[in-house]
C-alpha cells in the first residue's frame, strides 16, 4: 500500500521509492520524487534553522518542533506532505523558504481558470486533472471538486479583472478604438472596447455592465478609459454598429467632429433583411461599389441613388439607407487605402472577441449577478487575446495617423476662425 503522505524522516528512501512507483506509473514516479526532493530542501532549511539533530552549537536561531501536515498543488488538485516545523526561542513560528516557495505557486487557480476558458465544466474538473483509475489518487479534500475549482476560479478570475480594469493606458499609441455591447440576460448587457496601436496590436480596453446599451452606460465607459490615462484631446478613429447612444457619447467626450465609422456590415446585413430577396444581389451590389469607391462624394451620390430607386418598392428601406450616411463613409473621406479601410470600416476585430467571449460562457446556465457576469467576460476577453494577430493592413497605419492628425488640425481651425467670423 502506498502512502500518501511522505515524512521528512524517509528522505533517504525517497528515490528509491519512486523508482519503485515507476513500474505503476510514470506520474506516480514523478510525484513521489518531487515530494522526496522537497523533503530533502525542507529537512536542509531546518538544519540551517537549528543546526544539525540533537546537536547544541551556540548561534541557533530556533529549535524543531515536530512536524505538520500541509498540501501542495499538483495536478489542478491536492497532495498531502509532512513538513518540519521550527520555531524561534520567543516562541513564533520559523517560516521554511522552500516550503514557502512551494506554495506561493497559484497553480491550483491558474488549472481551474485554464480549464474553465476552454469549456470543462465544474462537474468534470476531477476527471480533467486526475485519471479515474490512474495511480495519483483524488480523495476527499484533495481539491478537486466542482465546489473547490470554482471557488479558485472567482477568486483569480476576480484578482486579475481588477488589475486589468485598472491597467494604465496612457503608455498605449491608440490610433483606433472599437465599441460594442453583448447581451448576457435581461436587464443585463455588457459593453466592452477595444484598441488598435501604431503597430496594429490590438488590446481589450474596458468592459462596463449596464442594463441597456444607452448612452449613460456608454459614457461611464468612457470615462473610465480616461480615467486610466486615455487623453481625450488625441484624435482616435471609432468604429461602432450604429448604436446612436454610442456615436452622441463618444462625440460629447472626445470632440462633435472626432471622426466615427459606422460597420457598413452591420449596415448591409440589416438593410437587406428588410428587402425581398429578388433585390438582395441589386442592392449588395450597389452597396459594394460604394463602398470600394476611393471618393467619397461619388460614394455618397451612389448610396442616394440607390435610395431614391427603393422609394416606391421599400420606403422606409430607403429612409434607413441614409441614415447615418455621414459615418459609413468616414474611412473614404479620411483617405485610407483600400486594404486598410476593409479592416476598419466594420466591427469584425471586437465581434471576433465577443465570439471568444460566447464560447468561454457557454457553459453558464444562470448568471447570477453583474459581477459574476463582468468576471467571467473579462476572463473572456484576456484569453481572446491569445488568439490576436496584427492588424493585416498594420504597415498601412502611418496614412491613418497622418489623416487624423490632418483632420483634428482642420477642424481645429475652423474652431478657432468661427468665433472671429460671428464677431465681424
Amino acid at each position: 500500500m502506498k502512502k500518501d503522505i511522505t515524512p521528512t524522516a524517509a528522505v533517504a528512501s525517497g528515490v528509491e521509492e519512486a523508482w519503485r512507483d515507476v513500474g505503476a506509473s510514470f506520474e506516480r514516479f514523478c510525484l513521489t520524487a518531487g515530494i522526496a526532493t522537497l523533503a530533502d530542501m525542507m529537512e536542509r532549511d531546518a538544519a540551517d534553522l537549528c543546526g544539525p539533530r540533537y546537536g547544541r552549537e551556540d548561534g541557533r536561531r530556533g529549535h524543531r518542533w515536530g512536524q505538520a501536515a500541509g498540501k501542495l498543488g499538483f495536478h489542478g488538485g491536492k497532495m498531502p506532505v509532512e513538513r518540519p516545523r521550527v520555531r524561534a526561542r520567543d516562541g513564533h513560528e520559523l517560516v521554511l523558504p522552500s516550503w514557502e516557495a512551494a506554495q506561493a505557486e497559484d497553480w491550483l487557480g491558474r488549472w481551474a481558470m485554464n480549464l474553465m476558458l476552454i469549456n470543462v465544466s465544474t462537474r468534470r474538473f476531477g476527471r480533467a486533472v486526475r485519471l479515474p483509475e490512474g495511480d495519483v489518487p483524488a480523495p476527499h479534500g484533495a481539491g478537486v471538486s466542482k465546489s473547490a475549482a470554482s471557488r479558485r476560479f472567482v477568486a483569480l478570475s476576480t484578482e486579475r479583472m481588477r488589475a486589468w480594469m485598472a491597467a494604465d493606458l496612457s503608455k498605449l499609441d491608440l490610433l483606433v478604438v472599437q465599441i460594442d455591447g453583448v447581451y448576457i440576460a435581461d436587464d443585463l448587457t455588457l459593453l466592452a472596447a477595444i484598441g488598435i496601436d501604431g503597430d496594429g496590436i490590438k488590446h481589450p480596453l474596458g468592459l462596463l455592465e449596464g442594463a441597456t446599451e444607452n448612452a449613460a452606460v456608454v459614457q461611464a465607459l468612457l470615462d473610465n478609459l480616461i480615467e486610466r490615462g486615455l487623453d481625450p484631446k488625441v484624435c482616435r478613429l471609432f468604429i461602432i454598429d450604429g448604436s446612436k447612444a454610442l456615436a452622441k457619447a463618444i462625440r460629447k467626450t472626445f470632440g462633435r467632429h472626432t471622426p466615427i465609422q459606422r460597420c457598413q456590415i452591420h449596415k448591409a446585413r440589416n438593410i437587406l433583411e428588410r428587402l425581398p430577396k429578388h433585390l438582395h444581389a441589386t442592392v449588395r451590389t450597389a452597396l459594394r461599389q460604394a463602398w470600394e469607391m476611393q471618393d467619397a462624394e461619388k460614394a455618397e451620390r451612389l448610396i442616394r441613388n440607390l435610395a431614391r430607386r427603393l422609394e416606391q418598392a421599400a420606403p422606409g428601406v430607403s429612409a434607413s439607407i441614409l441614415e447615418g450616411l455621414d459615418e459609413m463613409l468616414t474611412v473614404i473621406r479620411l483617405g485610407l487605402p483600400q486594404s486598410l479601410r476593409r479592416s476598419l470600416a466594420c466591427t469584425n476585430i471586437i465581434e471576433n472577441m465577443m465570439g471568444t467571449i460566447r464560447r468561454v460562457c457557454r457553459n453558464v446556465k444562470r448568471w447570477r449577478d453583474a459581477s459574476m457576469a463582468l468576471r467571467w467576460t473579462a476572463a473572456a476577453m484576456q484569453e481572446a487575446t491569445k488568439g490576436f494577430r496584427r492588424l493585416k493592413a498594420h504597415r498601412q497605419l502611418p496614412v491613418l495617423r497622418a489623416a487624423l492628425a490632418a483632420h483634428q488640425a482642420k477642424h481645429n481651425t475652423q474652431h478657432v476662425l468661427e468665433p472671429t467670423a460671428v464677431a465681424a
